[in-house]
């Protein structure tokens, strides 16, 4: 009996390892193993809420289009009805009897608009607008995500190499710590130069545990941005960065500014905008105008107890042949006054055209602001990385010295340390200004339509 309960505990043990197993393999195979770039942005862009709800927007802006075409259908409608009627009634004799009868109706309606001020053209000529539009707001929403995943990326990137920096500072003095104590050891020098160098270790200790805990935020900034439900084995590739030259020449803001006002999503929208509120103009101009529709109609009945003048019941099939009634016409209606609705409907749909062509200007107003600070950090960063290389060279020299004479005793581990420190922040500004500079011209490329790589 015991033999069997062990058995039985033994393969649920062995089935739940498996489950968490399999669990761990779907987890894994859900997502890639280092995301690109590319793959990030994709990602995003089919997960992102934002996008979602513009895809919805344009969607709706879709539906009423359609609606807006079929306003140039004519329209049908039926009516039935079951009556029920008691006491005095009018017979099919044209004479009054009480008498308790059932009757049935049918109606059918159709109106077909001819003229309607022009409103209908001006109302799809007004949502087709309203569509691009939508489309274009869609693709903002999908270059904002872009520009984010981007700027999230690289920012891992930037925190990947500090970490690696902090990690070479503090093997170099992990390394001086063993030369060090070998020394005092020795009787060669003062403790007090290990004890400066073991703080000098527990201070870079902390810098790296600062740039690693950087580096995870960095990710976690990123997952939530993939809207992703874990994070926990999310890596991302490390692409090969091009060389930054010091004669490295940018295309001027204005050149990009001209050809980002044909494809910025913010410019094509307003202008869009402004295109579908001049014809919201016209359509409440047109509801000035006559309207001319056409009708038809068609009317049948049939009642249990219609006799005819033989007192004989008449049959269902006579009833239909000679109660119906049918016709069409033209209806005209004009408008003379209606409490001066349509002129407060022409007056805020020029309000409306004012509003939106400002709103272009300003659309255009921004993207050349946005151009022309871009291009200015792009630059600046490219200053600032030309001159940090000049500062890194020289500080690598002056620390190789510094070591040099440490290690034969000429200077003090204060002095040490003050050249390693230099170093080290110079090296994190050169990294800090080849990242800037890197996202400064995606940033341009993009403006000019190109895809955002690395």
């Amino acid at each position: 009996m015991s033999r069997l309960i062990y058995a039985i505990a033994f393969l649920i043990l062995v089935s739940i390892s498996n489950i968490l197993k399999a669990q761990d393999t779907q987890d894994t195979q859900d997502t890639p193993d280092a995301w690109s770039l590319k793959e990030c942005i994709d990602y995003a862009i089919q997960n992102n809420i934002q996008v979602k709800q513009s895809e919805l927007s344009t969607q709706y802006q879709e539906n009423l289009l359609r609606k807006a075409k079929t306003d140039r259908f004519p329209s049908l409608s039926a009516q039935a009805s079951q009556n029920q009627n008691y006491g005095r009634s009018l017979t099919y004799n044209n004479t009054y009897e009480n008498i308790n009868s059932s009757e049935s109706d049918l109606n059918l309606n159709t109106n077909v608009p001819i003229f309607q001020g022009f409103q209908i053209n001006n109302n799809i000529k007004k949502s087709q607008f309203d569509l691009k539009a939508s489309m274009e707001d869609l693709q903002k929403a999908k270059d904002d995500i872009t520009m984010n995943i981007a700027s999230a990326y690289l920012e891992i990137l930037f925190s990947q190499e500090l970490v690696k920096i902090s990690q070479d500072q503090l093997d170099v003095t992990k390394q001086q710590i063993r030369q060090t104590q070998e020394k005092v050891d020795a009787g060669s020098l003062a403790k007090g130069s290990l004890l400066d160098i073991q703080a000098q270790a527990a201070k870079e200790e902390l810098t790296l545990v600062d740039n690693q805990n950087q580096l995870k935020l960095n990710y976690l900034q990123l997952a939530q941005l993939l809207e992703l439900d874990s994070y926990k084995n999310f890596k991302i590739q490390k692409p090969e960065l091009p060389e930054i030259k010091a004669e490295a020449s940018l295309i001027s803001a204005t050149e990009i500014y001209k050809r980002a006002l044909a494809l910025w999503p913010d410019v094509k929208s307003s202008e869009y905008k402004l295109q579908s509120s001049q014809y919201q103009l016209k359509a409440a101009k047109g509801a000035n105008y006559p309207t001319i529709t056409a009708y038809g109609f068609y009317y049948n009945s049939y009642n249990n107890k219609y006799t005819d003048l033989n007192g004989d019941k008449i049959p269902f099939s006579d009833q239909l042949s000679n109660n119906q009634r049918k016709g069409f016409g033209l209806q005209m209606n004009i408008p003379i006054f209606n409490r001066l609705q349509n002129k407060t409907n022409i007056d805020n749909a020029k309000i409306d055209v004012l509003s939106k062509q400002l709103d272009v200007e300003n659309s255009k107003k921004i993207l050349r602001k946005d151009i022309e600070t871009a291009e200015t950090n792009a630059i600046a960063a490219l200053n600032r990385y030309t001159s940090n290389q000049k500062a890194v060279a020289a500080m690598q020299e002056a620390f190789r010295y510094s070591e040099e004479k440490y290690n034969v005793g000429l200077v003090n581990a204060l002095e040490y340390n003050q050249a390693k420190n230099n170093l080290a922040k110079a090296q994190s500004d050169l990294l800090q200004a080849k990242y800037e500079f890197i996202f400064r011209t995606k940033i341009l490329d993009f403006y000019r339509g190109l895809p955002i790589e690395l």
